[in-house]
């Protein structure tokens, strides 16, 4: 019988798992609400009682697996299995994550950042079709990526692939990191808000989004996006800042590592081609020339089961 794997996608909300084939096709799924009560402490324990309750539902014992990937917000130290400061759970101390998982499971156990195991996901079975060279770019509150070079993970001594803190805006807005012009800050959900306010500030035209801002409504990104669609001047105004940032970021990418598809996901993506189109417009312009044509803009296929997937495959690793 040929061996499984697991993969399981660490989340702030909820925390989502997946038994898949070698060939990474989902055979079941499931998720949980993640309990962060209590610093934490209940999270990997539900982690390890969840994959064994159903290992039991579904007739199956743990020699039938090759290992259980994760990915985790946080700092994760990948030979030890460890997570620290993934503080929107609660997590404030070291985490014995593989430990734990490894002795109560008895299936060996890997881990990496969430934002590498999506784009593991992506490039795996999605948007970046198995090539060797993929970069991922996640547009959610706020901005992660990740970087697959000649078919591996890129962690440079424990940070690489932190693309929501390229530096888009020398002395732009202050981001949570404590710089100030990170991509995050523009291209983020909020970010996408904040440049928003920003400009309805000095505008005077005629527009939606304008009213809608002026009148105290709740403004969110995706309003953003549709009143573009809809041909908003300052809507159309916003976007086009917000993507002239995100192709800087791209060409970036482009120019240092020359990847064969920079993808993006994340739910500022949901806005799709109208997003990409207008990406790909500021990419050209910043990108080599022969980056230009080789290096191509894609939107993310695989949604939610990005981290699932992606997490999966660092079992074949084991």
């Amino acid at each position: 019988m040929d061996k499984k794997i697991i993969g399981v996608d660490l989340g702030g909300t909820t925390i989502k798992f997946a038994i898949l084939t070698k060939e990474g096709d989902i055979q079941q799924k499931w998720s949980i609400e993640t309990n962060i009560l209590d610093d934490g402490a209940h999270i990997v324990p539900d982690i390890v009682n969840s994959i064994n309750h159903h290992l039991k539902l579904y007739q199956m014992k743990p020699e039938q697996f090759i290992g259980i990937g994760m990915g985790s917000p946080g700092t994760v130290d990948i030979k030890r299995g460890t997570v620290t400061g993934a503080y929107n759970l609660n997590w404030k101390s070291v985490q014995e994550v593989k430990k734990i998982v490894e002795h109560d499971t008895q299936i060996n156990f890997t881990i990496d950042n969430d934002a590498n195991v999506a784009a593991l996901g992506e490039r795996w079975k999605g948007a970046g079709e198995n090539d060797a060279d993929v970069a991922f770019i996640t547009l959610g509150t706020g901005v992660g990526g990740g970087i697959v070079s000649n078919g591996s993970l890129v962690h440079g001594v424990g940070a690489a692939g932190e693309v929501g803190h390229m530096n888009v805006e020398p002395n732009g807005y202050l981001c949570t990191c404590g710089n100030h012009g990170c991509l995050e800050t523009y291209a983020s959900a909020t970010g996408v808000v904040r440049v928003a306010r920003d400009m309805a500030e000095e505008f005077s035209g005629d527009s939606q989004l304008k009213k809608q801002l002026d009148d105290g409504q709740e403004i969110t990104a995706k309003i953003v996006f549709d009143l573009a669609k809809q041909n908003d001047i300052l809507a159309k105004m916003v976007i086009d800042r917000v993507c002239h940032y995100l192709g800087v970021a791209c060409a970036n990418i482009g120019n240092l590592l020359n990847p064969s598809f920079v993808v993006i996901g994340g739910g500022v993506s949901a806005a799709g081609t109208f997003l990409l189109n207008n990406v790909e417009e500021h990419f050209a312009k910043y990108a080599f020339p022969s980056v230009r044509k080789t290096t191509h803009l894609r939107l993310a296929q695989l949604g939610n089961e990005a981290g699932v997937v992606g997490a999966a495959s660092l079992a074949l690793s084991l």
